[in-house]
């Protein structure tokens, strides 16, 4: 048996830079986190008493004899790629929703992919999980994803990461502890009641990179390095000021990326106390992410006591295998 714990990741800034579409031509960066909400695999050789050869758990329950009958993309390309000969039974459980911006895809590809190398003998650097997680969702599943979850997942941490043509650095932001502490105290994920599937919207603008689009990314980008600045200067508030931005800059990248439901949701944080926020992930759904002084901190759970509010906390480490027996 092997269980592997990968952490969900929230981008603060710079969302659109990490496509290869964007940043083999232009150069791109971001700055995220990994937060203690967590994505669990655990996986196991199936006796070979059972009628099936493969377990898949899940949203669903598949039970299958061959590979190939997996309907689960993700599962069957992972063990295509590592050659699984054996029965397995796989099951999936996270703390928060998939499809709601939190990179759980790609959280999903990391811890599996590190639970079967697990079982294949391999030990992987946080390095090359990424980039195997990255070939692998990208080339085999064809999915349209950009590379800062893999990263996040894999890696980690409170980063700034830089992609450049063809390849990427992980720089470890550095900064107080108080900084990273305040920013734990003051989080809050809102759930919007509404999953999504992001492939649609990002093709919306990473497809066709116009002029007008370009002018959004590099106006995203330029609030990176403001960003940068802020947390030097150890100003909790005035990075809250800045996701407010960030969030405005994302909305003209699509019309895909927010609707009425979800401005309305937003307008109602800021008008109950918080100082900032964003939608997180590609639109559409999911989770908007807000920061709130602790004075505001009951007016504003007071205004969502009808919806689903998650304080959330900043995490050190990457995808782990926190159980393995043979």
């Amino acid at each position: 048996m092997i269980i592997t714990k990968t952490p969900y990741r929230i981008s603060f800034f710079g969302g659109g830079s990490d496509y290869p579409e964007w940043f083999n031509k232009y150069n791109g960066e971001v700055i995220s986190t990994t937060i203690n909400k967590y994505l669990y695999i655990s996986c196991r050789e199936l006796p070979h008493f059972f009628k099936h050869k493969f377990r898949v758990v899940y949203s669903k329950i598949e039970n299958v004899k061959n590979i190939d009958q997996i309907k689960h993309n993700g599962v069957k390309q992972l063990l295509l790629y590592s050659k699984i000969k054996n029965g397995l039974e796989i099951h999936y459980d996270g703390d928060l929703p998939a499809r709601s911006g939190m990179g759980s895809s790609s959280c999903f590809v990391v811890g599996l992919l590190n639970a079967l190398s697990k079982y294949k003998n391999l030990d992987l650097s946080q390095k090359k999980l990424a980039d195997k997680s990255i070939f692998i969702e990208r080339q085999m599943m064809k999915e349209n994803v950009g590379l800062q979850d893999q990263i996040a997942a894999s890696f980690g941490g409170f980063n700034n990461i830089i992609f450049k043509r063809d390849e990427y650095k992980v720089n470890k932001i550095k900064c107080k502890k108080s900084f990273k502490d305040t920013l734990s105290k003051k989080l809050y994920l809102l759930y919007t009641g509404k999953t999504r599937t992001a492939e649609k919207i990002t093709r919306s603008y990473t497809s066709r990179l116009s002029q007008n689009k370009r002018d959004n990314i590099r106006k995203i980008l330029n609030v990176v390095s403001d960003a940068k600045k802020i947390i030097k200067n150890n100003n909790t508030d005035d990075f809250a000021h800045l996701l407010n931005e960030t969030w405005y800059q994302k909305r003209e990248l699509s019309k895909l990326v927010t609707n009425n439901n979800i401005d309305h949701l937003y307008k109602i944080g800021k008008e109950n106390g918080a100082l900032g926020g964003k939608l997180l992930g590609a639109g559409g759904g999911g989770f908007l992410l807000f920061y709130v002084n602790l004075n505001n901190k009951e007016k504003f759970l007071k205004a969502f006591k009808n919806k689903v509010v998650v304080p959330i906390k900043l995490s050190d480490k990457g995808s782990e295998i926190i159980f393995y027996e043979k």
